[in-house]
């Protein structure tokens, strides 16, 4: 079971998440938040695998929390839901540490699918997402800022890095390179220990700030 908590400030629309997740056969919603505080308390009491959190929350907003949360409990993934599709909160929430990033208009269907892919260490962006993160990551870091561990990379696992960094999934990798999508994930697990990264989408923002991409 992929153990979930739900924070958002509106009431209609946190119980309304937290009923579309509950319903889902593998996901159990162990708490709700009605703000940032709130949210990490709730996390440090029942350490969930996954948050969803809204970015525009009172007393502490769903990007700081997001930052409190992974910095306390690194096991702990951040979906981030917001109305608005606006670039500062895509990077300012990713530069946190969160997983991915919806926006609350999203089928219900993939906001289960969106929980499960951040549960499983899988990378949350919608490609308009992902080409204005980039274009932001490349316009913040005027000058390639070292990463640790990049030289320790084998010429096969810097291969997966950049079909990471260009947001590609598994299995279009293992296409892409001739082998298995074990293979695949192998690689991917040996590139996040060797750069000290929680989850795809941190790869791809070490990507771009090192200059590799």
């Amino acid at each position: 079971m992929i153990r979930t908590v739900v924070a958002d400030d509106q009431p209609v629309v946190r119980h309304g998440f937290a009923a579309i997740l509950d319903s889902a056969p593998d996901i159990e919603i162990v708490g709700s938040a009605g703000d940032g505080r709130e949210l990490v308390t709730l996390v440090r009491e029942t350490a969930p695998d996954v948050a969803v959190v809204d970015v525009r929350m009172p007393v502490l907003d769903g990007i700081a929390a997001t930052a409190r949360i992974t910095a306390e409990h690194p096991s702990t993934r951040v979906l981030v839901l917001t109305t608005f599709d606006l670039d500062e909160y895509v990077y300012d929430a990713l530069q946190a540490g969160a997983s991915g990033f919806l926006l609350k208009d999203v089928p219900a269907d993939r906001l289960v699918e969106g929980v499960r892919a951040v549960a499983d260490g899988s990378m949350l962006l919608g490609p308009n997402v992902t080409r204005r993160l980039v274009s932001d990551v490349a316009a913040r870091t005027p000058a390639p800022e070292p990463v640790p561990g990049l030289d320790t990379l084998t010429p096969r696992e810097h291969e997966v890095l950049l079909a990471v960094a260009r947001g590609l999934s598994n299995a279009e990798i293992a296409a892409e390179l001739w082998v298995t999508e074990q293979t695949v994930k192998t690689h991917v697990a040996a590139v996040l220990r060797k750069l000290a990264r929680r989850d795809r989408v941190q790869l791809v923002i070490a990507a771009y700030e090192s200059g590799l991409v």
